[in-house]
C-alpha cells in the first residue's frame, strides 16, 4: 500500500490536471543570436597614450606653438639688450697698415676712420715711423643725455614682459587644449562602443520580430519597421566611427605627430583635474591671468615706443674719445694723438619723418589699448561661463541618468510585451531608439562634466611647466 505522502502527491497532481485555470510554466524567452561584420570595433591607433604625464611630456617636446612662444621670448630679450647697448659705453679697437705705391719710402698713417695721411719723420729722440707703418686706434663713445634711448629701453622691457606672459598663456592654453582633446577622444571611444551596443540590440529586435513573423504573430510591416531601425543604428555607428578617427587625428596633431594617436582604455579620465593641478596653480585674481598681463604689457610697450618717437625732438649729448698710435724704429712705437670730444646734437628738420613716426606709434598704442579691452571682456565672460558650466553639467548628468534608467525600463517592458503579443513593432522600435539616444546622452553628459571642471580650473590658472 502506498505511503500517505505518495497519495497526497498523486492527488495534488490530479487536481492540477483537472483544473483548466491552473497556471502553466511560461516558456523561456527567445534569445536571438546575431552576428554582423559592423559589430567589430575600430582597430586601435598605431600609438596610444597611457597617462597624462606622457601626453604632457609629448607636448613639451613637440609642440610648435610652445617653441614659437619661447622664440618670441628670446627675440624680446634680444631687443631689450639692443636697446640697452645704446646707453652703455661703446669701445672699438682697430689695427691697419698702408703702403704708398708711388712713394714706397713714405710711411702711411691709417686713421681709425679709414682716412690716411703721411706720418712725421724722425723725432728728436731718434725714433721714426716704420715702413710699412702699422697703426693702432682705440675709440670710446658714451651717451650722456638721450631721452629717446631710455624710452626705447622701457618699451623693450615691457615687450619682454609681454612675451613671457604670452608664453605662460600658451602653456595654459596647451594644457587646456590637451585636456579637451583627451576628453574628446575618450568620449569618441565610448560613443563608438555605445553605437555598437545599440546596433547589437537593434539586430536582436530584428531577429525577434522575424521570429514572431515566421510564427504568424506579426506582420511584414513589423519586419520593415525594425529593419529601418537597424539601418539607422548602422548609420549612427558609421558616423561615430568617423568621429573617433578624427578625434584620434586631432590628438595626434595636438601631441606633435602627423598620424592618429589613441588613448589606453585604462586612462584615468576622472582624475584629470587633479593631474592638471600638479602643473598649474590657481590665480588669486582674474586680472593676473597671463593673457591679460601680456595685453597690458603690450599697451605699456606701445606707449613707451610712442614716447621714444616724441623724444626724437629733444637734443642729445654724447662723449667720445680716441687714442691713436703707430710703430716706430727703434720700436715698439709711440702714441700719436689722444682726443676727447663732447657732441651736442640738436634735431632741426627731418622732412616730417619724426612726426610721421609719432603718428604711427600713436595708432599702435590705440590698437593695443583696444586689444586689451577686448581681451578683458572676453576673459570676464569666459570665467563666468566656466564657473556656471560646472553646475549646469552636474544637473544635466543627473537628468540624463534618470532618463536613461527610464528608457532602459521602458525598453525591457516593451520588448517583453512584444514577445507575448501585446505590443506593436512601432513601440518596440521607438523604445529601442529612445534607449540608444539616452545611452549616448548620458555618456556625453558625463564627459561634458569632466570638461566643465577642467575649464573652470584652467580658465583661472597659471601654468609654469
Amino acid at each position: 500500500m502506498p505511503s500517505p505522502s505518495v497519495l497526497l502527491l498523486v492527488l495534488a497532481t490530479a487536481a492540477k490536471l483537472s483544473d483548466p485555470t491552473a497556471a502553466l510554466p511560461s516558456p523561456a524567452p527567445f534569445q536571438p543570436h546575431v552576428e554582423d561584420a559592423m559589430l567589430t570595433p575600430v582597430p586601435p591607433a598605431q600609438r596610444q597614450v597611457e597617462s597624462w604625464d606622457e601626453a604632457l611630456a609629448l607636448v613639451r617636446e613637440r609642440s610648435t606653438d610652445l617653441r614659437t612662444a619661447e622664440a618670441n621670448v628670446q627675440r624680446a630679450e634680444g631687443r631689450w639688450r639692443q636697446s640697452l647697448a645704446t646707453l652703455l659705453p661703446n669701445v672699438r679697437a682697430s689695427v691697419g697698415t698702408g703702403l704708398d705705391v708711388l712713394n714706397p719710402e713714405s710711411p702711411i698713417l691709417v686713421l681709425g676712420t679709414g682716412a690716411t695721411g703721411v706720418a712725421q719723420g724722425r723725432q728728436q729722440d731718434g725714433t721714426g715711423p716704420t715702413v710699412p707703418l702699422v697703426t693702432g686706434a682705440v675709440s670710446l663713445s658714451q651717451s650722456l643725455v638721450d631721452f629717446g634711448a631710455w624710452r626705447g629701453l622701457s618699451s623693450a622691457r615691457a615687450s619682454e614682459t609681454s612675451a613671457v606672459a604670452n608664453l605662460q598663456d600658451v602653456r595654459r592654453r596647451l594644457t587646456l587644449g590637451l585636456a579637451r582633446v583627451l576628453v574628446a577622444t575618450v568620449a569618441a571611444e565610448r560613443v563608438a562602443e555605445i553605437n555598437r551596443v545599440g546596433l547589437h540590440q537593434a539586430l536582436e529586435r530584428a531577429a525577434l520580430t522575424q521570429r514572431t513573423f515566421e510564427l504568424g504573430a506579426s506582420t511584414q510591416l513589423d519586419v520593415v519597421r525594425v529593419n529601418q531601425d537597424v539601418a539607422q543604428a548602422r548609420g549612427a555607428l558609421v558616423s561615430g566611427d568617423e568621429q573617433l578617427r578624427r578625434a584620434r587625428e586631432t590628438l595626434g596633431l595636438s601631441l606633435g605627430f602627423d598620424h592618429a594617436l589613441g588613448v589606453r582604455p585604462a586612462f584615468n579620465l576622472q582624475g584629470l583635474v587633479e593631474m592638471t593641478r600638479k602643473v598649474c596653480a590657481p590665480l588669486g585674481n582674474v586680472s593676473e591671468r597671463p593673457d591679460l598681463v601680456a595685453a597690458r604689457s603690450q599697451v605699456e610697450a606701445a606707449r613707451d615706443s610712442r614716447r621714444q618717437a616724441s623724444a626724437g625732438y629733444l637734443p642729445t649729448l654724447g662723449l667720445s674719445s680716441s687714442l691713436y698710435g703707430f710703430t716706430t724704429e727703434p720700436g715698439p712705437g709711440r702714441l700719436a694723438t689722444w682726443n676727447i670730444v663732447a657732441v651736442l646734437s640738436v634735431p632741426l628738420w627731418e622732412g616730417g619723418l619724426r612726426g610721421g613716426l609719432v603718428s604711427e606709434r600713436q595708432g599702435l598704442e590705440q590698437q593695443a589699448a583696444e586689444s586689451l579691452e577686448r581681451t578683458r571682456r572676453d576673459v570676464l565672460v569666459e570665467v563666468e561661463r566656466a564657473r556656471r558650466s560646472v553646475e549646469v553639467a552636474e544637473g544635466l548628468v543627473k537628468t540624463a541618468a534618470e532618463a536613461r534608467a527610464l528608457a532602459e525600463r521602458s525598453d525591457q517592458l516593451t520588448r517583453r510585451s512584444f514577445e507575448v503579443g501585446r505590443g506593436s513593432s512601432l513601440e518596440l522600435v521607438q523604445s529601442g531608439a529612445i534607449l540608444r539616444q539616452a545611452e549616448l546622452t548620458l555618456a556625453l553628459r558625463e564627459f561634458e562634466l569632466v570638461q566643465a571642471r577642467l575649464d573652470a580650473f584652467l580658465t583661472e590658472a597659471r601654468c609654469d611647466w
